[in-house]
């Protein structure tokens, strides 16, 4: 049995079987448990380190790299660059990196590791730092990637096609029949919310449809790596679709972290989906989704393809310190759309 067949089983990726055997310490309680059920079913025992063949190739010196969650305390749910790093590392040995996480309780402090240059680049997510911050940055390769980056940051970034994630959801609840549509989220202050609104809005006015934009309460000084959104405010949301004139029949939910919650409250509304809306969503994290009561379309970003060329990118700045200017790459999203979806038809919702 190989690594994949294991992680199939257990509904993880393989590279977090592969940390399970080699590095369970760093494999979150729950989630060791869950692989090593799996294996010990399947009566599976790795290959001990010293036996394991297969062709020894020269490395090169691995570039040490941090990840930098600014605005946000340690937490064990921010591992996922780690676990998407290692799918991605096996396949390109010269561009080897020793990763480490860092954070910091504002954006108004640096780690020490990025104070005293123990790394030799940063990847910068969650909050944007400040100017003091950026002003000690200098001279140290760093890249922005995906979250909070406003149209003043002045550095690299790679983040998602925002924009291209709101056009192609109206795109596609125009081509499923829908005549009046509707943006949903909480924290719409949120850069990638409001960028993924503000293009959702202008195609499906293009498009000519009835678009209209249901948000919730903006959340001042509050990290979004940190927010967890409560089920009050999913509640609110429901109640203030079933009460529009009119009632939108298509719904894009441009972020995933709150849709269960919102999903249950548009069924205690009484509204249930595949009668009285259909919606996509503007992500896709296979844990959430699987876990919904329904499968709706979703914009899968390609987060494996954005973190292949954050670091992609970050090395090059390392290797290229002389280089000028600034750089910013989007990724675009694909559409993940159900059988379901597929053969079924919006005139079912009105």
């Amino acid at each position: 049995m190989l690594i994949a067949d294991i992680a199939r089983r257990a509904k993880v990726s393989p590279a977090t079987v592969s940390r399970v055997i080699n590095q369970p310490h760093l494999v979150a309680p729950e989630r060791l448990a869950q692989v090593q059920a799996v294996m010990t079913d399947a009566n599976y025992t790795p290959t001990p380190l010293h036996r394991r063949r297969g062709p020894k190739s020269r490395m090169a010196i691995p570039k040490k790299i941090g990840v930098w969650f600014a605005g946000a305390r340690k937490n064990p749910s921010l591992n996922w660059f780690q676990e998407q790093l290692l799918q991605i590392q096996p396949s390109n040995e010269r561009q080897r990196v020793e990763l480490s996480l860092l954070f910091s309780h504002s954006a108004d402090e640096l780690p020490r590791a990025v104070l005293e240059r123990q790394v030799d680049g940063i990847i910068i997510q969650g909050m944007e730092p400040s100017a003091t911050c950026m002003q000690k940055l200098a001279g140290l390769p760093h890249v922005w990637f995906m979250t909070r980056r406003t149209t003043d940051y002045t550095g690299d970034y790679v983040e998602p096609d925002n924009e291209l994630n709101g056009r192609m959801a109206a795109d596609y609840l125009h081509s499923r029949g829908h005549k009046v549509v509707a943006a949903i989220s909480t924290e719409p202050t949120y850069s990638a919310i409001a960028w993924r609104v503000k293009a959702f809005v202008e195609r499906a006015t293009a498009l000519k449809l009835n678009v209209t934009s249901i948000l919730g309460d903006s959340l001042a000084d509050v990290s979004y790596l940190q927010h967890t959104p409560v089920h009050n405010e999913s509640d609110k949301l429901a109640r203030r679709v079933k009460s529009a004139n009119p009632r939108p029949t298509g719904l894009y939910v441009p972020v995933d972290h709150f849709c269960g919650s919102f999903f249950r409250a548009m069924r205690q509304a009484g509204l249930k989906p595949e009668r009285d809306f259909e919606a996509i969503l503007g992500n896709y994290n296979p844990v959430i989704y699987h876990n919904l009561d329904h499968l709706p379309a979703a914009l899968d970003i390609n987060l494996p393809t954005l973190v292949r060329k954050v670091v992609d990118h970050l090395i090059w700045r390392i290797e290229n310190p002389q280089a000028v200017g600034r750089i910013g790459s989007t990724v675009s999203p694909s559409l993940i759309a159900t059988s379901t979806q597929t053969h079924s038809s919006a005139n079912e919702y009105t």
